[in-house]
């Protein structure tokens, strides 16, 4: 069982919560924001859970039975928050687009959440489309150019997720580079105020020298089945295929569990998701 602190108590950080509350292996024994008026707030308060409202400080006087945080807040804010972590010795999980941590995808690279002090999940078209784009990047030949558009409804963008979109578009680029070798990549978030609320969807382009589509075709499906171990309503809706312009095009949609955020805000769940993958491992659970 692994002592967390969650700090952030909007919609991220309430949905965060109540998928812990599923789980056997993680002790949240601090939820922290700034309104004690918050709907978060209040249904921590429900459960039972511990919460305060000095943000970041109640960690600076209450470190010891913490060993591992959530930061659910914003870039800016993140940078901040790391330093002190790392001045206390607690392990971060960051949530937010801030490109402070070791940049981590449960289906690449979970191992360095026992080496690292501060991981972060990029974003959530990073969390989308890397464990895809890893693995055709290694499965094609001359790889020249990425490109990964998202599309999310309005309404599952909050204050902090509007206010992150640069930090989105930059971190989700330097990620695709790291995980792939492709450095040519282009990121575009689109959020769509249709009604009904659509959910999120990725597509990826990529134009390449040489691939064996039969091939990368088999293990994606592969791949997704095993994303929908920790990611369950992640599905391809539209499959590998080669375009006339020579691009290989691939899509797919995300809808949330539903926890506490509604089913199309599959963007916001995303995370969340990643977030208890790691945790799972770092506790030793299968």
């Amino acid at each position: 069982m692994i002592n967390v602190g969650i700090l952030g108590t909007g919609n991220i950080g309430t949905d965060l919560l109540l998928k812990i509350l599923k789980t056997n292996y993680i002790n949240p024994v601090i939820f922290s924001g700034r309104r004690l008026d918050s709907e978060g707030i209040k249904i921590a308060q429900s459960k039972g859970i511990p919460v305060s409202i000095e943000g970041i400080n109640f960690f600076n006087n209450n470190y010891q039975n913490v060993k591992l945080v959530y930061d659910c807040t914003n870039a800016a804010d993140a940078k901040i928050h790391a330093e002190i972590f790392n001045s206390l010795g607690i392990k971060v999980i960051d949530l937010t687009p801030s490109k402070i941590g070791a940049m981590c995808v449960p289906e690449i690279n979970p191992e360095i959440i026992f080496s690292e002090n501060n991981v972060n999940l990029i974003t959530c078209g990073g969390q989308a489309s890397l464990p895809i784009l890893h693995l055709i990047a290694k499965e094609t030949k001359g790889l020249k150019y990425i490109e990964v558009v998202s599309q999310a409804a309005s309404k599952s963008a909050g204050m902090a997720t509007r206010i992150n979109v640069d930090n989105y578009i930059k971190t989700t680029q330097k990620a695709i580079t790291q995980f792939t070798g492709c450095s040519n990549n282009k990121v575009i978030l689109n959020l769509n105020p249709a009604e009904p609320s659509v959910d999120m969807q990725v597509s990826m382009f990529l134009e390449f020298s040489d691939i064996d589509l039969e091939s990368v075709s088999l293990n994606i499906n592969k791949k997704i089945d095993d994303i929908k171990n920790y990611i369950p309503f992640y599905n391809l809706v539209i499959p590998p295929t080669i375009k006339e312009n020579g691009l290989l095009v691939l899509s797919v949609r995300i809808k949330s569990i539903a926890d506490y955020l509604p089913s199309y805000a599959g963007n916001l769940d995303i995370i969340n998701c990643a977030a208890i993958k790691l945790t799972q491992i770092l506790a030793g659970e299968k």
